[in-house]
């Protein structure tokens, strides 16, 4: 990986570690739905302008039906989830529990597709699972009923994102990189559309709730979907994994940064250990050796 890739993909890791001090900061004013509403609006209309300016022809129109499924299945649902999980649970906990999303994509792809995770990823699922644990159940805050709800929460979106990531797999095969991103921004915004209405704040937000909606939506998203397509075209998809390691740290740093919450002991074990099991996950099996040609006399 060149010095520039390497850049980009730090840049990438800043980017999504960011979102979850930005949701951190924005749902509690303006509640789960109307936050992910306003940063998948947000973020779709910013690609559709880029994909003007540099006269991109997207056609979002012809696949309409897939890009809402994947807008629902890849955006809507698991952003919302995590802005409803960070209600209760500060930045940096939310950022390390979305950490397991490779873990859940395994088990979706083993439950849907029949791909058996094989004893590699089997140990790594075990072994995230053990980091859940460390993560959540030896924390020294206590833990009330609305905590393990929104540790739920955001486990589910990481079960989401794991579940769209395979049906983008499967739809976007034929489809350019940014079509794809704005077709999944502009589906969620779509779906989410109804519930944002219903629950609309009160009340005029604060700058603080601006500035982070802003910056989830436009530095978060449609800036950090193309880094992270430059990044597939550039080096390949399974370089770009790691930026998997990447995101929990930044959101642990911007947390303890900007929002001054505390990093436990366990936090720090419980990533650690989160991460072992995702490298096991993404590790790819070695090739089979091809068997020895019998010499002829």
């Amino acid at each position: 990986m060149s010095r520039k890739d390497f850049t980009v993909l730090l840049l990438l890791a800043f980017a999504w570690g960011a979102s979850f001090l930005f949701m951190r900061i924005a749902s509690p004013e303006l509640g789960p739905v109307f936050t992910t509403e306003l940063r998948v609006a947000l973020a779709a209309a910013a690609l559709l302008l880029y994909a003007r300016m540099t006269r991109r022809q997207l056609g979002l129109l012809r696949h309409w039906k897939p890009f809402l499924l994947l807008g629902a299945l890849n955006a809507a649902l698991p952003f919302t989830l995590i802005c409803m999980a960070e209600l209760e649970l500060n930045a940096s906990l939310a950022a390390i529990l979305n950490a397991t999303t490779p873990m859940f994509t395994a088990l979706a792809a083993w439950g849907i597709r029949g791909e058996k995770p094989g004893l590699s990823k089997s140990v790594g699922l075990v072994i995230g699972l053990a980091g859940v644990a460390v993560l959540v159940g030896w924390s020294p805050v206590p833990l009330a009923g609305k905590t393990l709800l929104s540790v739920l929460f955001s486990l589910s979106a990481a079960l989401a994102y794991g579940l769209g990531g395979l049906y983008a797999s499967r739809v976007g095969r034929e489809l350019a990189p940014l079509t794809l991103a704005a077709g999944q921004q502009l589906g969620a915004a779509v779906v989410l559309l109804p519930l944002a209405v219903i629950f609309a704040p009160r009340h005029l937000p604060s700058a603080a709730a601006v500035y982070s909606v802003l910056g989830l939506s436009l530095v978060c998203t449609a800036v950090a979907y193309l880094l992270y397509f430059y990044l597939i075209q550039s080096v390949g998809a399974v370089k770009t994994v790691s930026v998997t390691f990447l995101v929990p740290v930044f959101g642990l740093m911007w947390g303890a940064l900007f929002l001054n919450e505390p990093v436990y002991a366990n936090t720090l074990a419980g990533l650690v250990i989160i991460l072992l099991g995702v490298m096991l996950v993404n590790r790819k099996p070695r090739p089979a050796a091809a068997p020895a040609l019998d010499e002829q006399a």
